[in-house]
């Protein structure tokens, strides 16, 4: 009699503890999100988010990425130049996103998120109202409304109470330093260079903690250290992978450098044949660097990136050079007080070269310099 007393307590309890448990969460949807680590080209330098969906009601697995953009829209590349092209959200079965990221040796970690069971339901229609033609593209920005705010954004608003998410970095931390980091870590100097001579002053201002979240690591972390409330069940990564950086020998400081020492050596020859050559690089030289100056007041005046406007860049690389470059080596006046100005100006830019509001890249202070001895030596020839 007891053993049967027994017996119906623990069929009792089991019933209790499966309705309460049905109860509590009856979705039967499982929310998290996927944090995917850098790859080696520039365009997954930075890493990737996206949230994974499982209804074992519908038996889909379904992983939601705000990253999508298509490369057969019309106009792509000036769109793409002018911050004009639309991003998406886009949907993938899991083990097609995860076989992508696996067979290109890029790791996974998942967050399972702790959701009451209307918050998931919410959240998945919320999302599947948002793969409506009509509300899935929006205007990406990489630094305040990417792929990861998004799902920062959608997790901060549907989770009640909100979490509250700490910074993850020093507060004294710009957007510059914290893609510095990533840049540095993955062996971009060529990259880095390029970003660093796009990005005005914007970039580097002071982060908030929310604004470090822009980054899917520091979301990753951020969420694990909630202060108000946890918010992460549980963490995985998917699987093994072993992280690995080509390593660039030949770095940006040491072409200006070899390019520096070209030229003055290109010079102590006195043959005409020498010095003529020398002309039509000097020509070559201020003409490409009048080109990149003009690139730079393009970005800053007529596109919707945030983040190129009021580049200090623009000191050095001045667009009159295109039109100066065509007077190399004539008797023209107003040439020789152009490039004595260009010597002079430049010369005053190196001295303020860090006290400028901007973070410049200190390998371009040898090109800087070659722009300087060749204005110098266009200003005496006359």
């Amino acid at each position: 009699m007891k053993k049967i007393t027994l017996r119906l307590l623990l069929i009792f309890t089991f019933a209790n503890f499966q309705i309460f448990t049905f109860a509590q969460d009856s979705s039967r949807i499982r929310i998290s999100l996927l944090t995917c680590t850098p790859g080696d080209e520039l365009y997954s330098i930075f890493g990737h988010s996206a949230l994974r969906i499982i209804d074992s009601n519908s038996v889909t697995d379904i992983v939601y990425n705000y990253g999508t953009f298509n490369f057969d829209d019309e106009g792509f590349y000036l769109k793409f130049i002018r911050g004009k092209l639309p991003y998406y959200i886009s949907i993938a079965r899991f083990d097609e996103f995860k076989f992508d990221y696996q067979s290109t040796n890029r790791g996974i970690t998942e967050q399972v998120l702790d959701f009451s069971a209307i918050e998931k339901i919410t959240i998945k229609h919320s999302l599947i109202e948002n793969l409506k033609e009509e509300n899935k593209y929006y205007q990406y920005d990489f630094f305040l409304d990417n792929c990861t705010t998004r799902l920062r954004d959608i997790i901060v608003k549907n989770k009640q109470p909100s979490p509250l998410l700490p910074a993850v970095m020093p507060v004294t931390k710009t957007f510059r330093n914290a893609i510095h980091q990533y840049l540095d870590a993955g062996l971009q100097p060529w990259s880095k260079l390029g970003i660093d001579i796009l990005l005005g002053a914007p970039t580097d201002a002071v982060m908030t903690p929310a604004q470090q979240q822009f980054l899917p690591d520091n979301l990753m972390v951020a969420l694990d250290s909630s202060l108000n409330i946890k918010i992460v069940q549980s963490s995985e990564n998917l699987y093994p992978f072993e992280p690995f950086h080509e390593k660039h020998w030949f770095t940006p400081i040491m072409f200006f450098c070899a390019l520096l020492i070209l030229f003055i050596l290109l010079s102590i020859p006195k043959s005409s044949r020498i010095q003529n050559t020398l002309n039509g690089l000097d020509g070559f030289l201020f003409f490409l660097t009048g080109l990149l100056g003009i690139l730079l007041i393009f970005m800053m005046t007529a596109t919707d990136h945030s983040m190129t406007k009021n580049n200090y860049n623009i000191f050095w690389p001045w667009p009159t050079h295109t039109i100066a470059a065509f007077f190399i080596n004539k008797k023209k006046r107003l040439a020789k007080y152009y490039f004595l100005a260009s010597a002079v100006g430049l010369a005053l830019l190196l001295l303020l070269w860090f006290l400028l509001p901007q973070q410049m890249n200190n390998a371009l202070i040898p090109f800087v310099i070659l722009l300087i001895y060749r204005s110098a030596v266009q200003y005496f020839k006359f």
